[in-house]
């Protein structure tokens, strides 16, 4: 008979297995009083071993214990990946930590003095938590992706351009038909407001990023992201020229002759960010709308690297994010497919990403690190979901530093 998988043990099977390695002694207390079945049997940790309620008291008994769950831990990766324990050879957290009811551990048998060769920070209470794990920022790669997305924005610059070049002649090809624009009449300032929802939520991005203690990762994937959204755009736009959206654009083929007229053209569509608040305006970009990527990803990448706590940052990056889009078809500057497609390639993107970085999937997946190698070189030393701590990114004056004490 073919035994179930690990995460199907029930007591009894882990009875089983205990006396196959040799551990008779500990059936009672495991199995029979603690019910210990395949799924908190992976979970086990050191520490659990050692402290109450099972507090077993011999060494040699722990550790070799300890080395036979190790072993199982590593035949049954899927199924770690799948309780949310990753394994690294050490323990089901991936750490090598104890916990203390969830918590990364403090000294927690009293002592004030941190063990030697481990990463501790010092409670005020003299107590010591341990630091889980070690997030390197890597600025090399950060500025690497810093490299990526203005040369992708320049590309982009450069493609709006050539389809202005392409735009279909409004006498011979009119306004397409569209619910949204055809039953909500046009409101002359409303793109200047979505614009300026997207400078609000720029605002509140960059004061996080600025305090975020890991903000060299969260600008790294905020290039990265907003780089690759954009290169799909280029994609789209070029392949396609849809007709303006509405009469109100005065938009004309043909304007730029030689080749550097475009290149001067595209320069200052991106040094002015492609806004009209700015004073640029472009005609044929339309599938998919770059402001409504741009405002989305704000958003979730606010709402992402904020506490939950946080409700009314949450809320107001929220109602931002779809009052500019409400304002982006308001205006009649895009067509509805064009702004749906953006909310939905941008939102797709930005939780796929973060899926398989938090989870790490892409390590035992060779199929996401070929078709993702830019992610895979991005995220290799990130360990997980990057926590949410935030600390002063200035050091203090000498002479204050003096003052305080």
């Amino acid at each position: 008979m073919i035994p179930p998988s690990v995460r199907r043990w029930t007591p009894k099977h882990v009875a089983k297995w205990l006396k196959d390695e040799g551990f008779c002694d500990y059936v009672d207390l495991l199995c029979h009083k603690h019910r210990l079945d395949g799924s908190s049997l992976l979970a086990l940790s050191e520490y659990d071993l050692r402290s109450p309620p099972l507090e077993l008291k011999v060494l040699g008994d722990i550790k070799r214990l300890m080395a036979s769950i190790r072993k199982l831990q590593k035949q049954n990766l899927d199924t770690l990946e799948e309780l949310g324990l990753p394994f690294d050879g050490h323990s089901p957290t991936g750490s090598g930590d104890w916990l203390c009811n969830g918590e990364a551990a403090r000294a927690c048998d009293g002592s004030d003095t941190a063990p030697v060769g481990e990463e501790y920070q010092k409670y005020t209470n003299g107590k010591y938590k341990q630091q889980t794990r070690r997030l390197d920022p890597e600025c090399w790669k950060t500025v690497l992706s810093s490299v990526y997305v203005v040369f992708v924005f320049g590309f982009t610059s450069f493609v709006m351009v050539i389809v202005h070049e392409r735009v279909p002649d409004m006498a011979t090809y009119p306004p397409l038909p569209d619910i949204f624009l055809d039953s909500v009449p046009r409101i002359p300032w409303a793109f200047a407001m979505a614009e300026a929802c997207g400078v609000i939520l720029c605002i509140i991005w960059l004061m996080v990023l600025l305090l975020h203690k890991h903000r060299s990762i969260l600008l790294r994937r905020m290039c990265s992201l907003m780089g690759t959204v954009f290169m799909l755009r280029c994609i789209t736009m070029f392949v396609t020229s849809l007709s303006v959206p509405g009469q109100h654009l005065q938009c004309s083929g043909k304007m730029y002759g030689d080749t550097w007229a475009k290149l001067r053209r595209a320069v200052a569509i991106w040094s002015g960010f492609g806004m009209t608040l700015t004073g640029v305006h472009t005609c044929g970009d339309y599938m998919f709308s770059g402001h409504t990527v741009v405002i989305t990803l704000l958003n979730f990448f606010v709402t992402e690297y904020t506490p939950r706590s946080w409700h009314f940052i949450h809320t107001l990056s929220w109602v931002l994010n779809l009052f500019g889009i409400f304002f982006i078809l308001a205006a009649h500057e895009h067509y509805s497919i064009d702004v749906f497609i953006a909310f939905y390639i941008t939102t797709r993107l930005f939780l796929y990403y973060h899926t398989l970085a938090n989870t790490r999937a892409y390590q035992q997946s060779r199929r996401a690190r070929i078709w993702f190698p830019m992610f895979s070189f991005f995220e290799c030393n990130v360990n997980g979901p990057v926590p949410n701590e935030y600390c002063w990114p200035f050091s203090r004056p000498a002479v204050l530093k003096f003052v305080i004490g």
